[in-house]
């Protein structure tokens, strides 16, 4: 079956009436999959051992009328009260020892044996219920795992597999004592039993204790999902099985919790939620978000919770304008989704998400938002099994490190230095130049790609800097930035040379001195023009590299800031600073020019340029993110399948191109 589009539906919470009704309004919108139950635990076990799954059961016959079928979500984020009160050292623990009450969701400790035990019966039993059943195809594992436990949880059992999972990873205590450097303040360890949790302190934790805690903390919630996906996987072999991830959210290595999908799910909202003043995301960090999601496996993915419309809790967001929701699903589309839910179907009435609007408003009534969609869909699903499963093709990559931005949380150094916002400013410079760009892991295939850019190289280890300098010998282009090089993967500063450490053969200068700009941003001169740049000024002197940027302000005036090294058939450049977007936009596009990186779209416009590329012909997206009109000049051999080269405001259009190297 050929599934495209869906909903997040919730029949739990209206009259069982209303089902046959919204089914019907899903068929004529375009609808072919819903995902359902994910936080229904209370409705399909009311008690412990009392199950009742003829309420959904009849939900999904009657969307089987309709040839909609269902995503099954397994309602682990959402422990009812009558499990609480089974166990209630199941509530988490924070940093200052509170045990969160019930309520909300995610009211639970990911390490609790007696709660596995509890998602083991209950996970088993639906698998088995719907295993056989044609209309369920597939399942979510829990609903966007780590949301909500940024601070959690530190309980006893917590504790206890922390000292286990460091126990495992140094075997014995005086090697923990080495590898932290816990001389420091007199924080020796006896034992294992001794160490704690980074709950509150006087002062500051070790930073290599709170390293270590981070990866446990995600090593725990991977486990946490492989304990359901090992269950379905034995009962229902032939059901898919994803997760649905939050873009660059980062409690959870993304790399390791998508390893043992079967595909990556995404939730996508353009304008945010808590943000306060909101604002619209930009169109490159939506698209950052996509790039990732499509990255981690390599492979096309779902969005599983599309904004449908003004997000809300206490405070809401903004409408999306006329156009908006059909050119976000448009960028999803364009970026790698095969299939595209919106979240929600029917906003709900009642409880904490009463103001998270659906495609659907609260009196169920079709308006704008249902039309809308249902004309992009229209227009836009019969060409999607054309570049099904199809991807970019991207000769850049960005690598990115869970364990990097982990370190920068610990030690951010400047009060404005993020990691994540470092890596976007980078997709950014070539989000801008229209070119396709990859993110990937230590593990990736750097060979696979032209252009390399590894920002904040904080953590390094002799494995990845042999596996860079083999990507740069063999002609691969790296770019390396400011506060590389400067820790071992245990979170220890380097001290056996100057820095950047084990990186200085590749950048062929070393640091003699370094900034953080707590008060001023700095100038820099770069092929004749002149930027500010700010957070950080590395002073660099060059070995075997050649000074191409120079410093222009203060007593770092003519001294090098940006450099490039030659390393056997390729180059190393080094850039000592945060650059601003405009230096990055430049210095990214010299890059590309010399390299011979093929852009989309090589003409100046405010649209967004996407290709989604199979073996005998390019897919272009077109995307307007302004609220003006654009026209732009299309390529002789790009046929236009959906609108055309005079984009409405908020308009898109999808253009085909036969591929000149295509049998």
């Amino acid at each position: 079956m050929d599934i495209r589009f869906g909903a997040d539906y919730y029949p739990e919470h209206w009259d069982e009436k209303r089902h046959e009704t919204d089914a019907k309004l899903m068929h004529e919108i375009g609808i072919d999959v819903v995902r359902m139950a994910e936080f229904a635990w209370s409705k399909l076990e009311l008690e412990n051992g009392v199950f009742r799954f003829e309420w959904l059961d009849n939900v999904i016959n009657i969307l089987a009328n309709y040839n909609i079928r269902v995503v099954l979500g397994t309602p682990s984020a959402a422990p009812p009260a009558w499990l609480i009160d089974e166990i209630p050292d199941l509530l988490p623990v924070d940093s200052q020892g509170r045990t969160r009450g019930f309520g909300g969701r995610h009211h639970n400790c990911h390490s609790n044996s007696a709660f596995r035990e509890h998602i083991k019966r209950l996970v088993s039993k639906m698998a088995h219920h719907y295993k056989n059943n044609p209309n369920v195809i597939g399942w979510q594992i829990d609903n966007e795992l780590g949301n909500s436990h940024n601070d959690l949880c530190h309980c006893k059992s917590c504790r206890r597999r922390f000292q286990k999972w460091l126990e495992s990873k140094y075997k014995t205590i005086d090697e923990l004592n080495r590898e932290w450097g816990t001389s420091f303040w007199s924080q020796t360890y006896d034992r294992f039993e001794q160490i704690p949790t980074p709950m509150i302190t006087p002062n500051s934790h070790n930073p290599s204790l709170l390293l270590d805690w981070k990866r446990f903390h995600s090593d725990l919630i991977v486990k946490f999902q492989q304990f359901q996906i090992d269950i379905i996987r034995q009962i229902c072999p032939n059901h898919f099985i994803t997760h649905n991830l939050m873009g660059f959210f980062n409690l959870v290595d993304y790399f390791d919790l998508t390893e043992n999908l079967d595909f990556v799910s995404h939730d996508q909202y353009p304008m945010g939620f808590f943000d306060n003043p909101q604002p619209m995301k930009e169109p490159s960090v939506l698209a950052a978000d996509l790039d990732l999601m499509r990255s981690l496996k390599n492979k096309t993915f779902w969005i599983m919770e599309q904004q449908a419309g003004p997000t809300g809790w206490e405070i809401l967001g903004r409408t999306p304008k006329p156009g908006q929701l059909r050119l976000w699903s448009a960028q999803s589309v364009a970026h790698g989704a095969d299939t595209v839910v919106y979240f929600r179907w029917r906003t709900c009435a009642f409880g904490t998400e009463e103001y998270w609007h659906g495609i659907l408003p609260h009196s169920g009534n079709p308006g704008r938002r249902y039309y809308e969609l249902q004309k992009f869909i229209s227009e836009i699903k019969p060409y999607m099994e054309k570049f099904k499963d199809s991807l970019p093709e991207s000769e850049a990559a960005i690598l990115f490190s869970y364990e990097q931005s982990w370190a920068f949380e610990i030690q951010p150094h400047h009060p404005e230095l993020n990691y994540i916002d470092y890596v976007r400013n980078f997709h950014r410079g070539l989000y801008n130049q229209n070119i396709p760009v990859d993110f990937i892991s230590e593990k990736g295939d750097f060979e696979r790609y032209k252009l390399v850019i590894a920002p904040l190289l904080f953590l390094v280890s002799d494995e990845l800097v042999e596996k860079l300098t083999r990507y740069v010998v063999q002609g691969g282009i790296l770019v390396l930035t400011m506060r590389s090089g400067v820790k071992d993967m245990n979170n220890k500063c380097h001290i056996e040379s100057e820095l950047p450490g084990k990186l200085t053969e590749l950048t062929g200068a070393v640091i003699t001195d370094y900034d953080c700009l707590r008060d001023q941003d700095i100038g820099i001169r770069y092929n004749g023009k002149d930027y500010r740049c700010r957070i950080w000024c590395d002073i660099l002197k060059p070995v075997s590299a050649e000074c191409i940027g120079t410093y222009t302000d203060d007593c770092y005036r003519d001294e090098p800031a940006i450099t490039v090294n030659h390393v056997g058939n390729g180059r190393v450049y080094y850039i000592g600073t945060e650059p601003g977007q405009k230096l990055i936009d430049d210095f990214l596009s010299d890059i590309v020019n010399a390299a011979g990186i093929e852009r989309i779209y090589d003409k100046p416009a405010e649209v967004e340029f996407v290709r989604r590329r199979t073996k005998d012909a390019d897919y272009i997206f077109a995307l307007n993110h302004t609220d003006r009109p654009q026209t732009i000049a299309i390529a002789e051999n790009w046929k236009r399948l959906v609108n055309n080269e005079n984009l409405e405001p908020f308009g898109y259009a999808l253009f085909v191109a036969d591929r000149p190297d295509s049998p």
